[in-house]
């Protein structure tokens, strides 16, 4: 399962084609390249990709991926801004809890078909 793990979202497993906006090369992704309503602040081949939410939320959003042995780990990182972030984080809680897993397993499997 290893190589080309995090790099595999080449095949944009988060999004469809149609969501390719502001990417340079369909088949890499790179500092600055949009990936749905997500931009790519740092890539570390097979190890890392970090993603900066660009909607408009009440705080600052961050979803990393990285890679320890054969085990993706997803971490998502909100830093908020005042009650209304923190209501916010809370009340969108539930709904992350159903749709982060489902991310994690569709790059799984893109992965297993690399």
């Amino acid at each position: 399962m290893g190589k080309n793990l995090l790099v595999s979202h080449e095949a944009a497993p988060l999004a469809g084609p149609g969501l390719s906006r502001g990417r340079r090369d369909p088949n890499k992704l790179r500092i600055g390249d949009g990936l749905d309503f997500w931009k790519v602040v740092d890539v570390k081949p097979d190890k890392r990709l970090l993603l900066v939410n660009q909607m408009k939320v009440p705080g600052k959003a961050w979803l990393e991926f990285s890679l320890e042995g054969t085990e993706l780990i997803q971490t998502a990182h909100f830093y908020p801004k005042g009650l209304w972030g923190r209501m916010y984080w809370y009340l969108t809680k539930p709904l992350h809890k159903l749709i982060f897993p489902d991310i994690a397993k569709g790059i799984i499997e893109k992965a297993l078909l690399l």
